[in-house]
């Protein structure tokens, strides 16, 4: 590469001009720390004449990202399109196949297709780098494979979604309901084009099937994701879980365990007290906990053009500097394919439900869930609402098996109003 790195990038969005912002405004400070002068050549996005707040008179134009990927004055391709395929996939592989380094922000692309792209990296000699990808400006990637190299990672969690934390942590401050605040959302442009990729759990989903890779050596398996998002919760569930002491988070967990791998994003009970617990608006927050560290906890902004750009610009000084390391922390034939555990580890549950107001109700949920073997912790009644009366329970570890079965049998019995709720505490 010589003294200078020289940058194709493909797509031009808030990332992409934030990037540009960066290199141009950080010149020095950059060539300080890596020792290399890092310009870029040349950039390509769908629309040539939008007006994106930056001058690209300086760089090559491509209208094709494909050719940008393959150009001979381009030593690292960053690609900041998105999408699992069409030009994004192609012109990294492209990028690939000429040899060259790729930096992303891609996490659907890496998702879907991260263990061939890896392979075809390290079968062309080159790196691909996606700190962006994760977590925003958090440096969770280079933590995980680089800095707890040394750990047996037991468990990786975090609230990886932004928009969902918003929509959350707004439901409970202002008491709004969820459709009028996800609307409020989607007014100041915080959801997706498809607002299920956020609301749905789906874009955090990514994020953790790739942090998941890296933690336990395993190939992407996003595919094997137990996926629940946000959109049935009410702000009746969030002012009883703060009644007992909880908030709820769109928390990813993936742990190895003894049943296969455990990859899950949904709803769950945190400790209002807990460092997830007190995390606020569209702050991101990642905990990895590892054999010798015990718990690292990573905390800072999940989005937007200063935080990601600076991901971006953080992977290209890597490779800058030398720095090359395996897609996922280990040569891509030494990942396994990792076996989804057929069931979750057991947790305790908070349950609520509406029960018709007549003598022994609730001695008959008591009694469905003792026979199933679950045990309750705390039990709390509220006013009777008319004819109906209002319950929460938290129960003792179970499993959710044993839940399922018990929750069936109490719908069964006649004495609850509507389907209970069951939400999964989550030990932090």
């Amino acid at each position: 590469m010589g003294d200078t790195i020289r940058l194709g990038i493909a797509g031009l969005g808030t990332v992409g001009t934030g990037l540009i912002k960066i290199v141009r405004r950080e010149a020095a400070l950059l060539k300080a720390r890596t020792g290399k002068d890092i310009t870029i050549s040349a950039v390509s996005a769908r629309n040539r004449d939008k007006d994106r707040g930056v001058s690209l008179s300086g760089y090559a134009w491509e209208d094709d990202p494909v050719v940008l990927a393959t150009r001979d004055d381009v030593d690292v391709f960053v690609e900041l399109m998105g999408g699992s395929d069409g030009p994004a996939k192609a012109a990294t592989e492209a990028a690939l196949n000429a040899g060259k380094d790729v930096v992303t922000a891609n996490k659907a692309m890496l998702a879907v297709h991260g263990q061939a792209l890896a392979e075809l990296a390290e079968a062309k000699g080159s790196v691909i780098r996606y700190e962006a990808a994760v977590a925003g400006g958090i440096p969770v990637i280079k933590s995980l494979i680089e800095g707890l190299a040394g750990n047996e990672i037991t468990r990786v969690m975090g609230v990886m979604n932004g928009t969902c934390n918003y929509i959350l942590t707004r439901m409970e401050s202002a008491g709004l309901p969820y459709e009028t605040v996800f609307e409020e959302a989607n007014q100041l442009g915080y959801l997706e084009a498809d607002p299920e990729l956020d609301v749905g759990g789906i874009d955090a989903g990514h994020k953790l099937s790739l942090l998941a890779a890296a933690a336990f050596g395993t190939r992407v398996a996003f595919d094997a994701m137990e996926l629940e998002g946000i959109g049935r919760l009410t702000i009746d569930d969030i002012r009883a879980a703060g009644d007992m002491g909880y908030r709820i988070k769109l928390l990813g967990v993936a742990r190895m365990t003894g049943r296969g791998l455990e990859q899950r994003m949904s709803p769950c009970l945190v400790p209002a007290t807990s460092p997830l617990g007190q995390l606020e608006g569209g702050t991101n927050m990642v905990v990895l906990e590892g054999n010798a560290v015990d718990q690292i906890v990573l905390r800072g902004p999940g989005a937007g053009e200063g935080p990601t750009a600076s991901a971006v610009i953080a992977d290209v000084c890597d490779i800058a500097r030398g720095i090359r390391v395996p897609v996922f922390g280990q040569p891509a034939a030494s990942l396994s394919e990792p076996v989804p555990a057929l069931s979750q580890t057991p947790a305790a549950y908070y349950l609520r439900m509406t029960l018709v107001d007549k003598p022994g109700a609730l001695a008959k949920v008591a009694a469905v869930l003792g026979e199933s073997g679950i045990s309750i912790n705390r039990m709390r009644q509220y006013d009777h609402d008319g004819e109906n009366a209002p319950v929460l329970i938290v129960t003792h570890r179970t499993a959710r098996d044993a839940l399922d079965t018990a929750l069936a049998a109490i719908e069964g019995t006649g004495v609850v109003v509507t389907t209970p709720v069951a939400i999964r505490i989550e030990e932090v």
